[in-house]
């Protein structure tokens, strides 16, 4: 399973950014998608979540009514719209698959599939 991020960059605060994740190597309409993020010296922690169909998705309170998941089953892809972004949603964030299909089980047992990483870094 492969799973590669892209869209992060630089952006002011208030700002919007998308990012998108391609996956390989999975039936990618099987399988429950997250994003997840990791500031300097944190955590990495859960950001959103969307249904293998789309038609369920789920988000941290700390971006809920900002961050958008959306997915394209065609494309193999998931995104991330995130709107007004606070120096707060500075991290790398990651895309991440749970080992089972059909599952929203994204871990830490057993550890999900991750993306490479794409940095997001809001200047106030």
């Amino acid at each position: 399973v492969q799973l590669q991020a892209s869209g992060g960059g630089l952006v002011q605060a208030g700002g919007s950014l998308r990012l998108s994740c391609a996956a390989s190597g999975l039936t990618f309409n099987k399988y429950y998608m997250a994003w997840f993020r990791q500031a300097p010296g944190k955590e990495r922690e859960f950001v959103a979540a969307i249904s293998n169909l789309g038609r369920t998705t789920s988000y941290a309170d700390s971006v809920k009514g900002r961050f958008t998941i959306s997915r394209d089953n065609a494309k193999d892809t998931v995104y991330l719209q995130m709107n007004s972004l606070q120096s707060e949603d500075t991290a790398v964030y990651y895309c991440a698959a749970p080992v089972n299909p059909y599952t929203n089980d994204f871990g830490p047992r057993p550890e999900p599939f991750w993306g490479q990483g794409t940095l997001v870094t809001v200047s106030s």
